[in-house]
């Protein structure tokens, strides 16, 4: 759906504080969703009211129904995907953005049927009531949280990319974005601000691994850290599954070898890495002090205190800058 993103749905959080667990689409695998929201999350010390899905709960994989019932049933703050829209609306298709005729787009009708059948009435109308942006404060930085890109959910915005991620940052007028849809883990400074992506929860990385990803957004006496974390889980037993219920096995047998079977969404230097396990570094921005109002910030709907500009340091790129989160 085209449109001024700053007309769109919009959740306001307020100020965060903790540590963040953030994570890309569950994609209907259950296993994994499990294991992160409940597993470590809670060897973490994160509550599931301190976590963020960037959308696209249901997908590949058979659980799509289960995957947003338990994020529903615990509290997980979660942005409205470009297969949680297609539901909605009742679609045809995923609207997942596929090249016309790619694999990935005839295994598409596979998938989105399933999950389109089977999603209950009382689990559409929480997709329905889903924000197509979360909005936040954090260690001093302005954040947004989306699916895809600001003006089309289902853009796919690559760390190879910066002129593309240069002009969404522009377009939400944030100092830090944290987006998914694209699958891969990678985190950018671009000029003074930066863009997130934790990756895909529920499919791997296309690295030669059977591991998901999610991250870990914190305060530290540098600044702010986002980690990059890989997920191991019982992926055989999700596999299991999936072939149950007759799910597509090119996506099923890609739980096992950590290879996407179609990468005609990549750019040439995302293609270029098939195979190569990752190892993405932490970046950290470390915020220049700034004079505050002397009232303390506002939560919710009472407003909050003007962020202080934060530049942000990563090896080998630019500063950043971010601001700080407050608790909901």
């Amino acid at each position: 759906m085209a449109g001024d993103p700053l007309l769109l749905p919009v959740r306001g959080l307020g100020l965060l504080k903790g540590p963040l667990l953030v994570f890309g689409g569950p994609l209907g695998n259950l296993e994994a969703t499990r294991e992160l929201v409940f597993s470590i999350g809670d060897r973490l010390g994160i509550r599931p009211s301190n976590m963020i899905c960037t959308g696209d709960v249901g997908g590949y994989f058979s659980e799509s129904e289960a995957c947003a019932a338990l994020l529903r049933g615990v509290g997980v703050e979660t942005v409205l995907g470009n297969v949680e829209e297609a539901l909605i609306a009742d679609a045809d298709d995923c609207g997942c953005g596929f090249a016309a005729g790619s694999l990935c787009d005839r295994l598409a009708r596979e998938w989105y049927a399933h999950a389109r059948e089977r999603m209950t009435d009382f689990t559409l109308g929480w997709l329905a009531r889903l924000p197509r942006r979360l909005a936040f404060t954090y260690g001093g930085a302005r954040f947004a949280v989306i699916h895809g890109g600001a003006r089309r959910i289902n853009r796919y915005l690559f760390a190879s990319d910066e002129a593309a991620l240069a002009e969404e940052i522009a377009v939400l007028g944030a100092d830090a974005v944290i987006a998914g849809h694209c699958g891969l883990p990678f985190t950018r400074v671009i000029g003074d601000a930066v863009w997130h992506n934790p990756g895909a929860l529920g499919l791997p990385a296309n690295d030669g691994t059977p591991r998901v990803w999610y991250s870990v957004i914190e305060e530290t006496p540098d600044g702010i850290a986002f980690r990059h974390q890989p997920l191991d889980y019982h992926h055989e037993l999700e596999a299991l599954r999936a072939r149950s219920e007759n799910m597509p096995e090119p996506y099923v047998t890609a739980l096992g070898t950590g290879l996407w079977p179609d990468t005609s969404i990549l750019p040439a230097p995302e293609a270029a890495a098939t195979g190569r396990r990752l190892d993405p570094a932490a970046a950290v921005w470390q915020p220049p002090r700034r004079d505050r109002p002397s009232a303390a910030p506002r939560r919710r709907n009472g407003g909050s205190a003007p962020p202080p500009r934060a530049r942000s340091t990563r090896p080998g790129q630019r500063g950043a800058r971010p601001r700080a989160r407050g608790r909901r």
